[in-house]
């Protein structure tokens, strides 16, 4: 169908078809915004196509695969950065240990310390409901209910409105609280867990909790990989009172003081104060080795097992039946995790060995489920469906082409709305 008049230009720079380096580039009458900007860090480490000079960034929230390569965009342009203040101030430890990481694995870096600090410098921070007017077009942030701060930002021209998820939840869990729909008339829409279905939460936290007691109650140790951005506090929550010794390790712990002193974009603070005060936190060589001999409960990055804290517990552990892992969530193709749930193996620094602790995997996932997605869509009562971020588009837009004109672009392709 022609159009009548002239839309919005966008071009996907990358994680249009696949969960990763996401980064939407959005043009109308000569104004340029970027939406994320992100990196894969797979090995070696995947990135976006190069960004063009843009009038200003908006970030959704912190996790690498959407923030990863803004420094990047911010060293060779003049440019401002919008994200809540949370996001902004746990994006900032992220990117630092993207620098750290590419030094120790050896590849090149894509911006330098100098970089992030000027990042910093140019974050300017709106809240849940704010708009900011750039070029006569009018950008709202709206909660994504991903992960604390997580944002979906809406584009209004005048003439058509339009909303980029970023990542979305739209269940309550014991962290945040869910995302929920915002009339428009074009949906850009992340399709991670398209095709999938996520158990009902609150049966699949018994369980794990049950899985717990019963690895402690045998005298084994149960170690928890999870993600220090969203996971590691939804742990603490949901084992918070259940009288383990439980200690915390890795990227988490500082990532669990910047939720607590934001505690807008949390559920409850004063749950995640008890829960942090119910837990030791792992801050130093001693504390680990003690951590090591004595916790019933170890929550420790990273959570897909290449590296941080997990592979030394894990490693104290491997031949203990009565241990187990206990995998909090998807393991991307290519990372440890991924290699120990199909194998049963793990490469502890270059050696591999066989795992004869107990090894199990829960979906305690931050992202919209395939039935949640479907409902969230029809609720934003949109005219056009532009599906990304996700590698089972087609199954989803089937299924949503009954109603909406569904585009599905791949990166690279511009594309008119």
């Amino acid at each position: 169908m022609p159009h009548l008049w002239e839309g919005v230009k966008f071009r996907f720079l990358g994680g249009a078809s696949k969960v990763g380096s996401l980064g939407l580039l959005a043009e109308e009458n000569g104004v340029r915004l970027l939406f994320d900007y992100g990196m894969t860090p797979t090995s070696p480490p995947e990135y976006p196509a190069p960004a063009p000079e843009i009038d200003a960034l908006f970030l959704t929230h912190s996790h690498v695969d959407h923030s990863g390569m803004i420094p990047w965009v911010v060293s060779r342009y003049e440019v401002d950065v919008f994200a809540t203040e949370v996001t902004a101030l746990v994006s900032e430890v992220l990117l630092e240990d993207i620098l750290k990481v590419s030094g120790y694995e050896g590849y090149p870096a894509q911006f330098y310390k100098r970089d992030i600090k000027e990042t910093k410098n140019v974050m300017r921070y709106m809240d849940f409901g704010d708009s900011v007017y750039i070029g006569g077009l009018e950008i709202s942030a709206h909660s994504a209910g991903h992960i604390p701060g997580a944002t979906m930002y809406g584009i209004d021209t005048g003439k058509k409105r339009y909303l980029f998820t970023g990542d979305i939840n739209t269940i309550n869990t014991r962290l945040v609280w869910a995302a929920h729909p915002v009339k428009t008339d074009v949906l850009i829409m992340e399709s991670t867990y398209a095709g999938r279905e996520h158990p009902e939460r609150k049966q699949h936290e018994r369980d794990f909790i049950e899985d717990v007691e019963d690895v402690v109650s045998r005298g084994g140790q149960a170690i928890i990989p999870a993600f220090g951005v969203g996971r590691t506090q939804e742990m603490m929550l949901l084992l918070a009172g259940r009288g383990y010794e439980i200690w915390v390790d890795g990227m988490g712990k500082g990532i669990s003081y910047i939720y607590l002193d934001h505690p807008d974009y949390i559920r409850s603070a004063s749950k995640l104060k008890k829960a942090i005060k119910g837990v030791n936190m792992v801050r130093g060589k001693r504390d680990r080795e003690i951590a090591s001999k004595n916790a019933d409960v170890i929550i420790t990055t990273s959570g897909m097992m290449d590296g941080g804290p997990v592979l030394m517990y894990v490693e104290r552990i491997k031949d203990d039946p009565k241990s187990a892992i206990l995998i909090t969530g998807y393991q991307v193709e290519g990372t440890n995790g991924r290699r120990l749930v199909e194998t049963g193996e793990l490469d502890f620094y270059g050696v591999v060995e066989k795992i004869g602790a107990e090894v199990k995997q829960y979906d305690f996932s931050a992202h919209a489920g395939h039935s949640d997605l479907i409902e969230f869509a029809k609720a934003c009562e949109p005219e056009t469906i532009v599906l990304m971020h996700g590698d089972q588009r087609e199954v989803l837009a089937e299924e949503l082409s009954e109603e909406f004109d569904v585009i599905i672009p791949d990166d690279g392709e511009e594309f008119e709305i």
